[in-house]
């Protein structure tokens, strides 16, 4: 009688268990890796770091026709210092945090922002 119970309470967890797990699964959650950037006066200020080896946040969201000022934090060394956005004609080896990347998109779309070897990458959307 004993292992009767213990059987049914343990099928009883796994059915909870699985529902839990299927239920959780079904949700859509907001992306939250695409930060609100910090519109101040005309400029979009954007600050990168790096996150497994790579830029972060690596999908950026910006305004066509208004001046953008990136900036690399301390977290970002070596290569990832050499920034560039190619379809933009954006391209700046950044020696230390103080520095920025000024420019002002005038084309809208998605294009790739990388190091100069390509090895950190990400996208830019410029809406």
């Amino acid at each position: 009688m004993a292992k009767n119970i213990f059987y049914m309470i343990s099928i009883f967890i796994l059915i909870a268990i699985a529902g839990f797990l299927l239920l959780k699964g079904g949700t859509t959650q907001e992306n939250t890796d695409i930060p609100k950037n910090v519109v101040q006066g005309e400029v979009q200020k954007v600050v990168l770091g790096t996150k497994d080896y790579n830029y972060y946040p690596n999908t950026i969201k910006v305004q066509s026709g208004k001046p953008v000022s990136i900036t690399l934090d301390k977290s970002v060394t070596g290569c990832l210092r050499s920034f560039t956005i190619k379809d933009l004609g954006v391209s700046k080896y950044v020696k230390t945090p103080s520095e920025t990347i000024d420019f002002t998109p005038t084309k809208k779309g998605t294009f790739r922002f990388a190091c100069s070897m390509g090895m950190g990458y990400g996208t830019i959307i410029v809406e």
